[in-house]
């Protein structure tokens, strides 16, 4: 493995980090290298003891010097709230908002927070593994928020599949003290306004935040670092990521713990058992939401997953694209068409997306109107198939009409989904034979 960390200084929503060290300086792990901007961001700390051989506009890279990872220099603010900021924590759900500005928000009596443990994305199985076996660390990391926002309501919402975890909670609550909601297995749950909508009953609009429900809503990982920022004096160094895919140990799914920030994606592979021989893209992040990485690309603050798909297949001639809010975008989408060296004849949003700011956002996250007019509209424009991002519920309505009208439908997860055998997304009904679920028909390959 590699001797060296990359320590992006962009990390997080907002500008990025100021470099406090210079070539040739020696640093511990856990020792501040660059520093929170003025305005909205966060501070950066080394995840290894070692020297700093290079600093750019772009990042710092620290050479290991023999690093021992059970400690780490402590952090020295007095105050929970000290401690939470200099910590550098963001959100670790992949969004990378500043945590100490979050947990600014201006909440009224009667406050909600809420700790987002729904893990998403499919594959994704980290944040659910932590909780298995630290169940009681996560409820007191909820109490922590719960105390710093003086807020007196607290829920944990997670899948209700994840039974073990469930189970970890409810006896870790002896006293009843929060609430345990358990959420449906679709996607995306997980999104911030579908969490809040899910369990208080109120579905905010797509330009809203969760304070306007008089919530805050933490992802689990988050919740548990600002534990150890606060109890433990550990700035964020270290992160939790699900490494799957075509490995040579298999096609697998493996939960790595507290990987430093900073490490190579190759060098986290080989700790998973290394890559197989033959692998299509590598994505950072989740299925839908995930982007392409490499070998030489390190781990950030926000890495959630590591994913070697399956190669691609030969797609179609031309290609229509259908964009959904909760899935992978435009871009992201043509890259994917690209390896199936398809060309795109034409793009469609879904009916439900809504331009906020820059980016798209849902109007109901997960509850879809249907979706035949854009399929019709691309079927028009000469598409031969579909390349489709969408959520579980836009994806059944698209399989209920794109086939009737020839049309092939690929998903933006295939690949992903492929390589650890997961079901694909796809309209799903039962098999009266083996009483197991089928995909619909007309899939690329079936």
């Amino acid at each position: 493995m590699t001797a060296e960390y990359r320590f992006y200084l962009k990390q997080n929503i907002g500008a990025q980090s100021e470099p406090v060290v210079r070539q040739g300086d020696r640093v511990e792990r856990g020792e501040r290298i660059a520093a929170k901007p003025e305005g909205l961001g966060a501070a950066l700390h080394s995840s290894v003891t070692g020297t700093v051989v290079l600093v750019t506009e772009d990042e710092i890279v620290v050479r290991d010097t023999g690093t021992d990872f059970s400690s780490y220099r402590r952090l020295t603010g007095k105050t929970p709230w000290e401690r939470v900021e200099e910590a550098g924590l963001v959100g670790l759900g992949g969004a990378g908002f500043p945590t100490a500005e979050k947990l600014r928000s201006r909440l009224g009596l009667n406050a909600t927070v809420i700790v987002n443990a729904v893990e998403c994305e499919p594959i994704l199985c980290h944040n659910i593994a932590r909780i298995e076996e630290e169940a009681g660390n996560l409820l007191d990391a909820l109490q922590i928020v719960m105390d710093l926002m003086k807020a007196p309501n607290g829920i944990v919402a997670i899948k209700r599949r994840h039974t073990k975890a469930v189970a970890a909670l409810c006896t870790a609550d002896r006293g009843g003290r929060y609430r345990i909601a358990t959420l449906e297995d679709l996607y995306p749950m997980g999104e911030e306004r579908a969490v809040v909508r899910e369990t208080m009953g109120v579905l905010l609009p797509p330009d809203s935040l969760p304070s306007e429900a008089n919530a805050v809503v933490i992802n689990a990982e988050t919740a548990l670092r600002i534990r150890e920022a606060v109890v433990l004096q550990k700035p964020m160094i270290d992160k939790d990521i699900t490494v799957a895919g075509k490995l040579r140990e298999n096609a697998g799914v493996k939960v790595l713990r507290d990987v430093p920030v900073g490490r190579r994606v190759s060098d986290v592979f080989e700790m998973a058992g290394g890559l197989g021989n033959e692998y299509g893209e590598l994505i950072m992040g989740g299925p839908f939401t995930g982007s392409r990485t490499t070998p030489a690309e390190a781990v950030r603050k926000t890495t959630g997953g590591l994913l070697a798909a399956e190669c691609f297949p030969k797609g179609p001639e031309k290609i229509g694209l259908l964009v959904c809010a909760c899935g992978a975008n435009e871009n992201r989408m043509r890259e994917i068409a690209r390896g199936l060296e398809s060309s795109v004849c034409g793009v469609a949003c879904c009916k439900q997306a809504v331009k906020v700011k820059s980016a798209y956002k849902c109007e109901n996250p997960g509850h879809c109107p249907g979706q035949i007019q854009k399929v019709m509209e691309l079927k028009k424009q000469g598409a031969q198939a579909l390349l489709i991002g969408n959520c579980t519920d836009c994806s059944n309505t698209v399989m209920a009409c794109a086939p009737k009208l020839n049309l092939k439908v690929y998903h933006t997860t295939d690949q992903a989904l492929r390589a650890v055998n997961h079901p694909l997304v796809r309209r799903m009904h039962p098999d009266e034979k083996n009483g197991k679920n089928r995909s619909e028909a007309n899939v690329y390959d079936d």
